[in-house]
C-alpha cells in the first residue's frame, strides 16, 4: 500500500474517501496526526500530514521515527513524501515540481535518526536513498500527462525553523553542490530505508531560497503560501495518474535492506526489541 505523507500546506488529501481514522502508538512514540486510510482514484492509500493538523509542529519537533513505524505497521510498504523545497539552481523555477535522488543532511543533530542504538546495532546503506522503481513510477506518471519534472536531484535538509542565510544558501549551492533546500526529509529518508520500504520525495518548489542577488527573490512565508497551492495542483495530478498504473517491484536493496545490516543477535534482544524489529523487517 502507499503512503501519502503530506508536508506545509498539505494536511488532509482532497478526494480521499476516508475509511478509517487510525490513531496508533509506537514503541517510537505518537505520530504527528491520526493517519487516514482510504480511497483515492481508486486506491487504497494511507495519509499523515507530517506537520501534524494545523501545522503544529516545527521539523526538528515532528517524531519521523513515530511516522514511519505507524505507516509500516498499518500496511505501507511505499511512502510518497510531498515536500516545500526552496530551488538552489535557475533552472528549477518556483511552480514546478522536483523529484529527489540524494540528500544532503545539514542539520544540527535535534532529531531521532534511526530505529537503532540502545541495545539494538544495525549499519543500514544510505548510498542510494531513494527507490528507483517508485520514483520511475512517479516520472512516468509525469510524463503521462505532460507534466514537467525535473529528476535525480539532490535534496539539502537544514535545521529550520529559521530560514537561511546567503552564506548558507550559497555554501549548500555551490560547495555541496545541492539542487533543493528542505527542512524534513531528514530523518524521514533513512528511517524509511531502516523499515524497508521504497521512498521517494516530490518536492513542490515555492522560492529560490535567497542565493539570487535580486532580494523579491528571496524566500518568505508570503511567498511560499502564493506559489504553493498551484503547484499542489500539479503534484495532485502526478499523484492521480500514478495510482492508474501497477507499482514497479521493489528493489530487493530495498526490501531487504536490514538482511544483512543488523549485527545485535536476535536471541539476545528482549521481546520488546524483537517486536519492533519484526515490524521493520515484515
Amino acid at each position: 500500500m502507499l503512503a501519502i505523507i503530506g508536508g506545509s500546506g498539505l494536511y488532509q488529501l482532497e478526494g480521499l474517501a476516508v475509511e478509517a481514522q487510525h490513531e496508533v502508538t509506537t514503541p517510537f512514540g505518537t505520530p504527528s496526526s491520526i493517519i487516514t486510510e482510504g480511497v483515492y482514484r481508486n486506491q487504497r492509500i494511507l495519509f499523515l500530514a507530517r506537520h501534524g493538523a494545523g501545522h503544529r509542529f516545527l521539523p526538528h519537533e515532528v517524531n519521523y521515527r513515530a511516522n514511519i513505524f505507524a505507516l509500516k505497521t498499518l500496511g505501507a510498504r511505499q511512502v510518497l513524501a510531498l515536500s516545500a523545497a526552496g530551488s538552489l539552481r535557475e533552472e528549477i523555477r518556483p511552480g514546478e515540481l522536483a523529484l529527489t535522488a540524494q540528500y544532503f543532511d545539514h542539520t544540527r543533530g535535534k532529531r531521532d535518526y534511526s530505529f537503532f542504538g540502545e541495545g539494538v546495532s544495525a549499519h543500514v546503506s544510505s548510498a542510494y536513498p531513494t527507490c528507483p522503481a517508485l520514483s520511475a513510477d512517479v516520472s512516468d506518471a509525469a510524463a503521462r500527462i505532460k507534466q514537467p519534472l525535473h529528476t535525480a536531484k539532490t535534496y539539502a535538509c537544514v535545521e529550520g525553523p529559521r530560514l537561511g542565510t546567503r552564506a548558507e544558501s550559497f555554501f549548500l549551492r555551490d560547495s555541496a553542490r545541492c539542487d533543493l533546500v528542505g527542512m524534513t526529509n531528514v530523518p524521514e529518508v533513512f528511517l524509511a530505508r531502516e523499515a524497508q520500504m521504497a521512498y521517494c520525495t516530490l518536492c513542490l518548489v515555492t522560492d529560490y531560497d535567497c542565493w539570487m542577488d535580486d532580494p523579491q527573490e528571496h524566500v518568505s512565508v508570503d511567498k511560499f503560501f502564493a506559489t504553493y497551492q498551484d503547484t499542489l495542483t500539479k503534484a495532485q495530478a502526478v499523484l492521480t495518474e500514478l495510482l492508474k498504473a501497477p507499482f514497479r517491484p521493489t528493489p530487493d536493496a530495498v526490501r531487504h535492506a536490514l538482511t544483512s545490516a543488523v549485527l545485535t543477535a536476535d536471541d539476545t534482544l528482549s521481546d520488546t526489541q524483537k517486536a519492533w524489529l519484526g515490524v521493520l523487517r515484515a
